[in-house]
């Protein structure tokens, strides 16, 4: 198969993404509507390069942005893991890995180029993938906030879970960031948006 004909099937399977809808929520026109996998991708590289000066010195931002890209479109097979969710968390990993082996393959050679960079966000060893997880952490958890903690308080959330869950005190993130998130979840606790 030639090249471009994997490339443009490729760009056609990942169209997908669009459908794949999240836990997340967020208000339009004063309704609550569940964000889909390309919203939250798209907002976390718009994050990314408005938040760029607060990446560890050193990252490229131009492939954390592609990390945000690329991180949930194993989601197209694998589908959407709450992160609160115990159960479907235990094989996550596993359902993940065969849903990028099958996705990449479309692609050819250029698919394991994306394919080792999903891993590498995955792993959060390097300063773009810490930085990209920062903000697939911090993305989501503001739109707990904006909507009054309504994931939270359905899924009967404790603060304890989301600062576990985000790794918030050993996470290598900028320390305004980090009291951004502290203070946001502390406020959610007062409101009785999260529990204590």
């Amino acid at each position: 198969m030639d090249k471009f004909k994997r490339q443009m099937d490729f760009l056609i399977e990942i169209s997908k993404l669009k459908s794949i809808y999240r836990q997340s929520v967020y208000y339009e026109d004063g309704k609550i509507k569940r964000e889909n996998d390309a919203e939250h991708s798209w907002h976390m590289c718009m994050y990314a390069v408005v938040l760029e000066e607060y990446a560890p010195k050193g990252t490229d931002i131009t492939k954390c942005i592609k990390m945000a890209l690329i991180h949930d479109l194993v989601e197209i097979y694998a589908g959407d893991t709450y992160l609160y969710d115990e159960k479907e968390n235990k094989d996550k990993a596993q359902r993940e890995a065969a849903a990028a082996d099958k996705l990449y393959a479309i692609l050819g050679e250029q698919g394991e180029e994306l394919k080792k960079l999903w891993y590498e966000f995955e792993a959060n060893e390097s300063l773009e993938a810490q930085f990209a997880n920062t903000l697939d952490r911090l993305q989501p958890l503001l739109l707990n906030y904006l909507t009054q903690g309504y994931k939270w308080k359905e899924n009967k959330v404790h603060i304890s879970q989301v600062m576990e869950k985000g790794n918030w005190e050993k996470r290598n993130a900028d320390e305004r960031i980090k009291k951004f998130v502290r203070d946001i979840l502390e406020d959610s606790v007062k409101k009785g948006w999260l529990l204590p």
